[in-house]
């Protein structure tokens, strides 16, 4: 099976991409996939990320198993279609204001920019006989004629009774992220007129990663169901000698024997990286009246992502004078490597098995408690046994249950408390503590359960066999070679 992947996120890195990575690893041994993976993350349709936009990052690495696409399918300057994509996108999330005229202007923009996407897309298929696409977060309003090309391209490529197709894969849906600029809705509420939602062609397929995704997806213009598949989780190995660890601790003159505390999230303006900071001063202040060595800071995220947030977070590193202790990763790449100054960058599971190893912990400290559809801090940290703060959100307990082991943070005034709390936590984690082992243990069981690898096996299984068991008919992935399926509105 030619899986290809089509990620919303605009990004070289992001959760959705690590979660890919983590999927796909899984299956390698298994047979079924054909390699590489295609890839186009997103970086032509998302002006909002400038720092990518529209090519990518110039020294990204990715994994051995998967190829990415610089493609640029519009032909206008770089200026021009920042404006354009970002005119659209904002009069999509407020189209219930728009009169008539306003209406039929922004039909005209998407339909201009459906187009060339439409014939990329199709020729991309064709290109890398591509049998299934994983489609991430392309439900949401970021790039609608992106969407609307794709849906398009999915038709020719695979009309009835020609197998493979789209797998939609969200993440987040238009309810439950309620993300804010400048005081505006950057998705509108529920779909509207021009937003296509998975299900207006049978070679579709829908997966959410959560229930309460799946609640809403019932409330959408569509006869498509969405089955819940859960985040697949990394696989952490026992603790073991790796110079590549000994050499990026001695590269950000990190003492081997400081615990290391993982912010794994963005520098985006819902992840609460402020809070994280503010908490950590708060630790470092009570390891030096306790006379124990002072933690440091791995913040995962790039600080090109968001600049005006990211100049926010940074103004209170300084503002608490912690920045000789805040370590900002620049995105954490898919895979550990060298850059090219031989400076080692380490993936998830790295940086997870050296916060294990140095008695370290997680702070997942989201500002807004109603854009989380999962939060994967909580998980990470349980996965390394290691303790995990965490402040409110909402989907925290349907996710995570009521007797897991993280510390809440309540509010700010929380902050003093529960640093105190987790230091505790970190102290006996590292002593032995029976107690605390036992709960970051059933913490563990819990969230292997939870995010059960077997759905996505047999989903894959299930999309290699459909293709397979075709082509054994005699069957062939053709195309419609200029049959029009339009996807409309």
């Amino acid at each position: 099976m030619k899986l290809a992947l089509i990620s919303g996120d605009g990004l070289p890195v992001s959760g959705l991409l690590t979660i890919f990575r983590n999927v796909i690893e899984s299956e390698l041994g298994n047979g079924s996939l054909e390699l590489p993976v295609v890839a186009d993350l997103g970086f032509s349709w998302r002006p909002d990320k400038q720092h990518f936009f529209p090519r990518g990052a110039e020294h990204s690495v990715y994994p051995h198993w998967m190829s990415t696409s610089d493609a640029v399918p519009v032909d206008a300057g770089r200026t021009e279609l920042m404006r354009e994509l970002t005119r659209i996108r904002s009069a999509v999330a407020r189209a219930d204001t728009l009169d008539d005229e306003e209406r039929a202007e922004l039909r005209r923009g998407v339909e201009s920019l459906a187009g060339p996407y439409e014939e990329y897309f199709t020729r991309w298929f064709e290109e890398h006989d591509v049998d299934w696409v994983c489609a991430v977060n392309m439900t949401l309003s970021d790039a609608v004629p992106v969407t609307l090309g794709l849906h398009r391209a999915a038709a020719r490529r695979w009309p009835p009774g020609v197998p493979g197709g789209v797998l939609f894969w969200d993440h987040d849906l238009f309810g439950t992220c309620a993300i804010f600029e400048d005081g505006a809705r950057v998705y509108p509420a529920s779909p509207n007129e021009f937003t296509p939602v998975p299900g207006t062609h049978p070679c579709h397929r829908w997966a959410v990663i959560s229930p309460a995704l799946a609640d809403e997806v019932k409330g959408y213009p569509t006869e498509l169901e969405a089955t819940t598949l859960p985040n697949v989780l990394p696989a952490l190995g026992p603790p073991e000698p790796a110079d590549r660890h000994a050499s990026f601790l001695a590269q950000h003159r990190l003492a081997p024997d400081r615990p290391l505390l993982l912010v794994p999230v963005r520098v985006f303006q819902v992840k609460g990286v402020e809070i994280a900071v503010s908490m950590f001063a708060e630790m470092k202040r009570i390891c030096e009246e306790r006379g124990t060595p002072a933690p440091c800071l791995l913040v995962f995220g790039s600080l090109a992502e968001d600049p005006p947030y990211a100049r926010k977070v940074v103004s209170v590193v300084q503002e608490l004078n912690v920045q000789d202790d805040v370590v900002f990763l620049d995105g954490v790449p898919l895979s550990s490597h060298q850059d090219g100054e031989g400076r080692w960058r380490l993936d998830e599971i790295d940086l997870l098995g050296l916060c294990r190893d140095s008695g370290g912990a997680v702070l997942f400290t989201p500002n807004t408690s109603d854009v989380e559809s999962v939060g994967l801090g909580p998980a990470l940290a349980a996965i390394a046994e290691v303790p995990c703060a965490v402040t409110e959100y909402a989907c925290f307990e349907d996710i995570y249950g009521t007797r897991s082991s993280c510390v809440r943070v309540r509010d700010s005034t929380d902050i003093p408390a529960a640093a105190d709390r987790l230091l505790d936590l970190m102290a006996k984690n590292q002593q032995g503590d029976f107690t605390v082992r036992e709960a970051l243990k059933r913490d563990k069981e819990q969230v292997l359960r939870s995010f059960d690898p077997n759905p996505w096996r047999k989903l894959l299984q299930e999309m290699a066999n459909e293709v397979s068991d075709s082509g054994s008919e005699g069957n062939t992935n053709g195309k419609t070679n200029g049959t029009d399926i339009g996807t409309s509105y």
